[in-house]
């Protein structure tokens, strides 16, 4: 039987399957998505968190997400929550999904 992570992971990829290229990648105790060789989303605990920048991050503090905090003395403001409404919609959420590897894209 799958576990809840493993689960959640499956729904994530069924709704990022329009964007080709997508896969999710162990890491620090949850998963890492990657799109190619770019990543852009971390998925931990049941939640999914997005890449942000300055041109993105405002539509995370308007519906009041938070930035990934996998433990108590660490927090990266480079990564917000994905709104539960956006993770429900696949339309919305590849949008979202597109906008995150534009943000790690640029950064380079």
């Amino acid at each position: 039987m799958a576990s809840r992570d493993e689960s959640f992971k499956e729904f994530v990829l069924d709704q990022l399957q329009d964007l080709d290229g997508v896969d999710a990648r162990c890491m620090f105790g949850g998963y890492g998505l990657y799109r190619d060789e770019t990543f852009f989303g971390i998925l931990h605990k049941g939640k999914l968190y997005f890449k942000v920048d300055e041109s993105t991050v405002g539509g995370y503090h308007k519906r009041k997400m938070k930035p990934f905090r996998p433990n108590t003395r660490q927090t990266l403001k480079s990564y917000y929550q994905v709104p539960v409404e956006v993770l429900e919609s696949n339309e919305r959420l590849c949008d979202w999904a597109v906008k995150a590897i534009h943000c790690q894209q640029r950064k380079k």
